[in-house]
């Protein structure tokens, strides 16, 4: 009995999917805190100059933080780390570690400090139809010097992040964007008790609590990592083989890391034309990051400290075996996702965001959003199970030579299809990018006998998918039904018109999948007794 104890505890695909699970449902509680707090943004600024100049502020130190943190350390820093780990042990992972933290803080102070004074600079750059407008983009500019310091603290708290999931520690760092949501959430609040609401005032304050939530994140970091006996010190900046290491790899990793982020970034710019819009993509993105966040995201920060042990060891079989029920995981949870917010999107948003200074307008506009974005979320999701499977071979060029490709169709895409379809076009081409880019990520892996998709994959993706189309044709007769109730202006009644519509998708996904012969009640049972035992 307690070698199978044993196994069990070994066993690599539990251990995955338990990873999976922790940082899930960490990025579950942040998303659902980042609900609360959009609600209350709703109903505090709604979609006015106030909302785009705040979105605007607060996109681009994240923007960054992305792009350089979450793209350039996953993808360059983690193998790094991860493998002198295994090879030279902690004291030598500590001395790459210091080093790389060393010229990391060094490069943030000198970029931060330009970009405070180039601000009205990288306004024009980033929202340049806020020109039309100077209040809007001076106070932009003013709420973005405010919020940019957050890169700093997220940028270090991405490497402490690194180290940590490396040292298979992923609980601390996957909880941290909670204290973000809290934080705000606790701003919000005092801007509708002093009666700010919709002001310049409120826009101030929002900027002061991103500014403050940074450092709130990063401390919880730093006591994070001396409770795992991972003590860094802060050494003199140097030129040293691992920051070499590090900027070869780190700045295609930029760019293929952070595709999403920058196609993105591309649609405020040309959204800023349009009055609104930056704020409808702002609160779409929201909703569909929720699934792309708890599933794609902890897939991927999961995935690649994972495959990069299997890579060094020389374990195909094990690489293929990684990748193959990351990816069954991950469209398990998509597929369902991102066919109830193509069906069902305005309830969605109506019932989370429609009071306040959010009109029944402005969830009309942002549902159709919501519905183009829908149709890209597998892709998204995709992206960040593939992606390991070259940044884990240190290979961060050819993700970023994709990525170049997705961002020329998504800006050729954006700029075809805004002037007839606004910012429902940006969303459009926003979703075909991220589809071509998970295909050139797919097939290269698979020509290079990378990827192996195996036939239980091949089956359930297919499964999948059909439960997921019988879910949605029940949800939107369901929808036909509740949407009197939905449409009922009393908060109580909408929300429980809304849970039974989500309550009903999820049921109706698992019996399709029960159904279909997706998933077997028997593998389910077989499972909850392994745990058990």
């Amino acid at each position: 009995m307690q070698k199978k104890r044993n196994s069990l505890r070994k066993c690599p695909a539990m251990s995955m999917f338990k990873n999976f699970a922790t940082v899930g449902v960490a990025t579950l509680a942040s998303r659902v805190l980042g609900f609360v707090r959009d609600i209350l943004m709703a109903a505090s600024v709604g979609t006015g100059p106030i909302a785009d100049a705040f979105f605007v502020a607060f996109r681009l130190p994240n923007l960054f933080r992305r792009l350089f943190a979450e793209g350039a350390f996953n993808s360059a820093f983690v193998p790094i780390f991860a493998g002198s780990l295994q090879d030279e042990g902690e004291s030598g992972a500590r001395k790459i570690a210091e080093e790389i933290l060393a010229g990391l803080l060094f490069v943030l102070l000198l970029f931060i400090a330009v970009a405070e004074l180039a601000m009205p600079w990288l306004i024009h750059l980033l929202a340049p139809g806020f020109a039309q407008d100077g209040a809007k983009f001076d106070l932009a500019v003013t709420l973005t010097r405010i919020t940019f310091p957050y890169l700093l603290c997220m940028s270090v708290i991405a490497f402490l992040s690194g180290i940590l999931n490396s040292l298979g520690k992923f609980a601390a760092a996957a909880f941290a964007p909670v204290l973000l949501n809290i934080v705000l959430i606790s701003t919000l609040f005092l801007i509708l008790l002093s009666g700010v609401a919709n002001s310049d005032m409120a826009g101030h304050f929002l900027a002061w609590g991103v500014f403050v939530a940074g450092f709130v994140q990063l401390a919880a970091l730093i006591w994070a990592i001396k409770k795992a006996r991972f003590p860094i010190s802060l050494k003199r900046p140097r030129r040293t083989e691992a920051t070499k290491k590090l900027i070869k790899l780190g700045i295609p990793g930029i760019v293929a890391g952070g595709v999403t982020q920058l196609n993105i970034m591309i649609g405020t710019i040309i959204a800023s034309f349009q009055a609104g819009a930056v704020s409808y993509l702002y609160y779409a993105d929201r909703i569909y990051q929720l699934p792309l966040g708890v599933v794609g995201i902890a897939i991927g920060v999961v995935l690649l400290p994972d495959l990069t042990k299997k890579v060094r060891s020389g374990d195909a079989k094990a690489v293929f075996s990684a990748q193959n029920r990351a990816m069954e995981f991950s469209m398990f949870l998509t597929l369902p996702a991102a066919v109830a917010l193509a069906i069902i999107p305005a309830p969605i948003i109506k019932v989370l965001f429609e009071r306040g200074q959010f009109d029944e307008a402005d969830t009309q506009m942002t549902a159709l959003a919501l519905a183009a974005f829908a149709f890209g979320l597998p892709s998204f999701v995709l992206n960040k199970v593939l992606s390991p499977g070259f940044f884990a071979r240190q290979d961060t060029k050819t993700p970023m030579k994709f990525a170049a490709v997705a961002m020329v169709i998504n800006v050729a895409g954006s700029l075809l299809l805004f002037p007839a379809f606004e910012h429902v076009g940006i969303a459009i081409a926003t979703t075909l990018a991220g589809w071509v880019n998970a295909l050139l990520l797919g097939v290269t892996l698979w020509r290079r006998g990378h990827f192996e998709a195996d036939t239980l994959l091949v089956r359930r993706l297919g499964l999948f998918f059909l439960a997921s189309l019988i879910m949605g044709g029940g949800l939107y007769w369901l929808n036909l039904q509740l949407g009197t109730m939905i449409a009922s202006g009393a908060l109580v009644v909408s929300a429980s018109g809304l849970a039974l519509l989500v309550g009903a998708g999820i049921g109706l996904f698992l019996l399709a999948a029960l159904g279909t012969g997706a998933i077997r009640l028997s593998e389910i049972t077989a499972r909850i007794r392994r745990r058990r035992s």
